[in-house]
């Protein structure tokens, strides 16, 4: 059939559909455009329902924004890239999730663009004009990154299509059309695109969504999943971020997640690490992390079959009532039964060491009790006997007592200073003491008697002590 005809049919069909109806026969045009194959590799890779799966659902929304916060954002090397596009008659939008902060009244950390250009266009254009581009290994997803001036990073990215959905490295093909790209997008609020004049283009209905907070997957939330598994944690992170009730889910949303969960289990353990941690630094992250487990997110994340949900439910209200943010990886912690699920944990999510030695900690010493009459004693002991940095046993003896609701212990004991053992080799040789295993005994034991004393005895004490030590341990002076 062809495309005229195509359209006529439609437009007799679609007088039975309301406003949607109406929108059609009011933008024939459009629609005729629309339907008509953009490029060759259109036509060619997928059937035209795959490619326009919103124009029949929605249309385009635009609507000005004039904000100190948008305005903000125009630094002089920002202008500069602006000019540059305009040079070359090239469009380029803000897109994603700077224009989701600045709807929200956000002023955004991170500037995303995207441009008609293609990566070969802008890397001839950025040449031309002695612009340093750095990073290019994105190039063949379509990410140039650019740095002006040696002061400013811009990361732009040509308007595309996935052909091939893999996860994150997608098979994409480039186009000019920005509802396309829009429509490629994980969630309705990540889909709208700014230009430089303030104009906002909402092909998905992210606006709506964003004032309703609502998080929505663009189109069928099965597709958006299937296309790259990481979407069901960004889901949740951003259910933390906008949702007003994290309790709230949209029961096909739910079902979708709950029959794509297992997918997740081909997501490399850094990638969901760095979703995960944003989620659990997050007020909703309890409530979050309970929905994510009722739908079987636990075994593809390293948590297994059953957590401990009883002590994570202690933990988290303990840190409620004291109003207080424990560390992402302690809430996980709080979920293990035994150091060997600690293990199992990192080898799935590959945090980093500091992290990996907290996890350990809070699952081996979390049933460690204050001491009555000196509470800190027995965690003092440990940061003494630590092999590993000083300061780093301090975070984490604090973070315990933070973990155990024990809050004025924790903040007195990040204001300690452990004092350091003051006797070395030098004096243990004066006395006559043997080098080697026989050395390593009378230290050791100088250590437990300097501990006993709450390290109050002097080094002059402790000197004075090496010959009895020695005698107890059998060794002789060394002349």
């Amino acid at each position: 059939m062809s495309t005229g005809k195509l359209v006529t049919a439609l437009s007799l069909s679609f007088k039975r559909l309301g406003k949607y109806g109406e929108f059609f026969t009011t933008h024939r045009t459009l629609f005729t455009a629309s339907f008509k194959p953009r490029s060759t590799f259109q036509s060619r890779t997928c059937p035209l329902p795959h490619y326009y799966p919103h124009l029949l659902k929605r249309h385009l929304f635009t609507m000005k924004i004039d904000t100190e916060d948008f305005k903000s954002v125009f630094t002089d090397e920002l202008i500069q890239l602006k000019t540059i596009f305009e040079k070359y008659n090239y469009e380029i939008r803000f897109a994603g999730g700077p224009v989701r902060d600045l709807l929200m009244n956000i002023k955004p950390h991170d500037l995303d663009f995207a441009t008609t250009a293609t990566p070969q266009q802008m890397k001839d254009m950025f040449n031309s004009e002695n612009i340093r581009m750095i990073n290019l290994t994105g190039e063949k997803h379509g990410t140039i990154t650019v740095r002006i001036n040696e002061k400013e990073n811009f990361e732009i990215t040509t308007l595309r299509i996935d052909v091939i959905n893999h996860g994150r490295h997608a098979v994409v093909e480039f186009t000019q059309d920005w509802e396309l790209d829009a429509n490629r997008r994980d969630l309705t609020v990540n889909s709208m695109f700014l230009g430089f004049d303030g104009t906002v283009y909402d092909y998905c209905g992210g606006w709506d969504d964003l004032q309703e907070r609502r998080v929505a997957f663009v189109g069928d939330a099965q597709t958006r999943i299937q296309e790259d598994y990481l979407r069901i944690l960004r889901y949740f992170r951003f259910c933390a971020r906008i949702s007003p009730d994290p309790n709230v889910h949209e029961p096909d949303t739910e079902e979708a997640i709950r029959e794509n969960i297992e997918g997740l289990s081909r997501i490399s353990g850094e990638r969901i690490w760095l979703e995960l941690k944003q989620i659990l630094c997050n007020r909703h992250a309890g409530t979050l992390l309970e929905t994510m487990l009722r739908l079987g997110i636990g075994p593809h994340i390293g948590l297994g079959d059953k957590p401990n949900m009883e002590e994570f439910r202690l933990v988290l209200e303990r840190a409620r009532s004291n109003n207080i943010q424990l560390q992402p990886i302690s809430l996980l912690a709080s979920l293990l039964d035994s150091e060997e699920a600690a293990v199992a944990l990192h080898e799935r999510l590959k945090y980093p060491n500091f992290d990996k030695e907290l996890s350990f900690f809070i699952v081996h010493y979390r049933d460690l009790l204050p001491e009555p009459l000196k509470p800190l004693r027995p965690y003092q002991m440990i940061v003494i006997d630590t092999k590993q940095k000083m300061k780093d046993a301090i975070l984490r003896g604090a973070e315990l007592l933070r973990y155990q609701g024990q809050l004025e212990l924790a903040n007195e004991f990040e204001k300690w200073v452990p004092p350091r053992f003051p006797v070395g080799g030098a004096d243990l040789k004066s006395e006559g003491v043997p080098t080697g295993k026989a050395m390593n005994m009378v230290i050791q034991r100088l250590r437990s008697k300097w501990k006993e004393s709450d390290f109050q005895i002097s080094h002059k004490d402790l000197v004075q002590l090496i010959p009895n030590v020695m005698e107890d341990l059998g060794l002789k002076v060394q002349k």
